[in-house]
């Protein structure tokens, strides 16, 4: 299993309407998606103010590159959404079962 951070700063004037789009726009698109275990979306707090996170769990790379792409690599924002990104990461690392 692979597990997929994706992290957006958005600029405070902008974060009403982007978390309306992120589940409106954002969350459909990744749950049509064949592989895909879970997803989460978060937003901001005191600590990270401008941060909002997509977290999901894939069952394998291919999965993330029928997604994603060849370069999965790189965040995958859907049309639209780009205008409310000030900057973003995205991070992938392997599931450690724990027992």
């Amino acid at each position: 299993m692979i597990i997929r951070i994706f992290k957006a700063s958005i600029p405070s004037n902008l974060q009403i309407e982007f978390e309306t789009k992120f589940k409106e726009v954002s969350v459909p698109l990744v749950k049509r998606f064949k592989g895909l275990i879970s997803l989460e979306i978060a937003g901001p707090t005191i600590w990270n103010p401008d941060e909002f996170v997509m977290i999901s769990k894939w069952n394998t790379e291919r999965d993330l590159i029928e997604f994603a792409g060849e370069n999965w690599n790189q965040a995958h924002i859907p049309k639209g959404m780009e205008k409310y990104i000030e900057k973003c990461t995205v991070s992938h690392h392997r599931n450690i079962a724990i027992t």
